[in-house]
């Protein structure tokens, strides 16, 4: 059993998958409580997990951080492992592998605030060539279709607008199990530094 989530996003998903295909996925705003449903709607156990996939951001630093903490200690009481996998690239697989395949080169635009969009660019089967990076959206503005939350906010820079808007856990779980895109170490990836950083040491009296 495969237990799945993102955080990159303030609606946090989570996925199980059984190895053949996703038995239960939910999404809401609280990844605890989440967890628990979703494992009760498939009727196991934490103790039937045999790993863990994350998805890894771009995103905020504090949702990020609760995700990957969540995975990593998962992994560690449970002893199974745990993958990363780059948020964008999972929109991607999405978007090429889906129902709705968009069947050609496109882009993937989230939501980094600031007026700004995290960017990556995909072949028409959801490989990346590019990015991901972060950028104001009339410096990314695109002709090319366009998936993920970006294109929701900034339709003038992103005209052709595609689905899905957000990262789903039930397709993180098909890209693991399939291993449909780039797995990664379980760590944040973050293309700016955090909103709130430590102070610096005081300066010393003379």
């Amino acid at each position: 059993m495969l237990l799945a989530f993102d955080t990159a996003t303030p609606f946090v998903t989570v996925a199980l998958h059984d190895g053949e295909d996703v038995v239960a996925e939910r999404r809401s705003e609280q990844l605890a409580p989440l967890i628990e449903a979703v494992l009760a709607d498939a009727g196991v156990v934490r103790q039937d997990l045999t790993a863990i996939a994350v998805g890894v951001g771009p995103g905020p630093f504090t949702g990020l951080r609760v995700g990957l903490v969540t995975a990593r200690t998962l992994a560690f009481v449970l002893d199974i492992p745990v993958y990363g996998v780059c948020s964008l690239d999972v929109l991607a697989v999405e978007a090429a592998l889906g129902p709705a395949a968009i069947g050609r080169d496109f882009v993937v635009a989230t939501d980094a605030r600031r007026t700004e969009v995290y960017l990556a660019s995909y072949d028409d089967e959801g490989r990346r060539l590019d990015g991901p990076e972060v950028l104001r959206p009339a410096d990314a503005e695109t002709d090319r279709p366009v998936v993920g939350e970006g294109a929701v906010l900034y339709p003038a820079a992103f005209p052709d607008r595609r689905g899905p808007e957000l990262p789903s856990a039930g397709w993180l779980a098909r890209v693991v199990a399939e291993e449909l895109a780039e797995l990664r170490d379980p760590e944040p990836l973050y293309l700016r530094r955090p909103d709130a950083i430590a102070p610096a040491a005081p300066k010393k009296v003379s």
